[in-house]
This record gives C-alpha cells, sequence and structure tokens, in this order.
C-alpha cells in the first residue's frame, strides 16, 4: 500500500472529526471505507455470502475504538485490521456450523448469480473450494496479500502478527494452495509454479492468471 500524504491527511482530518462528535463524519467515512471493506470481505469469504451485516458490526466497531487510535493517518490500515479479524471469526464460525450441518440448505440457497462466462465461473467455485481448506488465518493471509494485493508489511499489521511471521505462514499458505491448485484439472491451467510470489515489488502487487480470473469474477458480483 503505497503512502499517499493526501489520503492520510484527509484520513487524520476525518478522525478529528469522529473524535469531535461532527455529525457528518459518520457518513463521510462510510463512503471512503465502506467500498473497501464490501471488496475485502467478499474476496475473503467468497460468492454466495451476504455480508452486510458483517460490515455493518465493522463500522459500529471502527466507531467505538476510533478514539483509540494513536496515529489517525492509519485509519485505512486500522479499518483493514478491523476487517480481517472480523473475516477470520466468520470464517471460524462458518466451520462451525459446516460441522453441526446446520448450515448446507442455507449455503444451496443463497448461490450468487455472476455475469461471466462459464469458465471463469467454474474457477471460481473451484477456488473457494481451494481456500475452504485453509485455516482461518492462512486465508485471511493469502487473500489480502495475493488478491487485495497488500504488501507484506501492510498483511502484517492487519493481522496483528511480525513480518517474519507473515512471511512464514503466507509460504505455507501459498504452498498448501499451490499444491491443490495443481491437483485441480480446471485451476492447474491458470497458474505456473511462479504464481503467487511472496517476492516484493510493483510487477508482484498485480494479479496474474488464476487471481486475475477470480478478481474479475467477483468483481461481477451483484
Amino acid at each position: 500500500m503505497r503512502v499517499n500524504p493526501q489520503r492520510e491527511a484527509e484520513d487524520v482530518a476525518l478522525v478529528r472529526a469522529l473524535i469531535a462528535g461532527e455529525r457528518r463524519a459518520p457518513r463521510v467515512l462510510w463512503r471512503r471505507f465502506a467500498p473497501l471493506v464490501f471488496r475485502i470481505l467478499r474476496r475473503t469469504l467468497g460468492p454466495g455470502h451476504d455480508v452486510e451485516d458483517l460490515v455493518q458490526d465493522i463500522f459500529l466497531c471502527v466507531f467505538e475504538k476510533v478514539p483509540t487510535l494513536r496515529e489517525p493517518a492509519a485509519l485505512r490500515k486500522f479499518i483493514i485490521s478491523i476487517t480481517a479479524i472480523t473475516a477470520r471469526s466468520e470464517i471460524r464460525r462458518r466451520w462451525v456450523r459446516r460441522w453441526i450441518r446446520l448450515a448446507s440448505k442455507e449455503d444451496a440457497s443463497q448461490e450468487g448469480v455472476f455475469d461471466v462466462d462459464m469458465e471463469s465461473r467454474e474457477a471460481l467455485r473451484r477456488f473457494y473450494g481451494v481456500l475452504d481448506r485453509l485455516n482461518a488465518d492462512h486465508r485471511t493471509l493469502f487473500v489480502l496479500r495475493f488478491v487485495e494485493a497488500l504488501t507484506l508489511r501492510d498483511v502484517a499489521a492487519a493481522c496483528g502478527l511480525s513480518l517474519a511471521t507473515t512471511k512464514r505462514r503466507l509460504a505455507r499458505a501459498r504452498s498448501r494452495v499451490l499444491l491443490l491448485v495443481e491437483r485441480d484439472p480446471v485451476l492447474c491451467a491458470y497458474v505456473t509454479r511462479d504464481a503467487f510470489s511472496l517476492k516484493t515489488g510493483p510487477d508482484l502487487d498485480r494479479p496474474a492468471g488464476l487471481v486475475e480470473v477470480v478478481v474479475g469474477a467477483l468483481h461481477a458480483t451483484p
């Protein structure tokens, strides 16, 4: 995530307005950051999941905790961190529901309809099948790095981890995803062993191949 002085100055002003209780501040916060929060949740949880309630929970948490924010310029990272924590908790709750067999009919009835080609739909479905086999922490890290294209430092900050721990967990998640993708007859056509690189650099902040298809399909989500 590149530093944008103008955006940081706007975030500082917004934090001060929220703490001061200015009436328009919550609306400004919502307009500025709701698209980001929706996008991260949809990309982390996958299609077919209603995230409206989660988004509201996240913004309620932001409103409550913003007075504790030590660096107002870090408002964006602060919101991403709360979103990541919420996404991990929701993934764990979904696993519990799956184990007790309460969500199967609900999941089937919530299948989304995407205005994308059949091949991309199938790749999307299979890709989230792969992500379902990661634990909540690894899945969140993977999506923030390789789908949201955050820098390693920003991923670490969002998840409350050291940079070294983030790299180790991402390496494990990447290896697991590549192994499962290479075994899938549809997904294997989209990636090479160089996919999902952990190295830094401008060229690696853009998704390619499989992730490009997934992101495109998610953009078509209603």
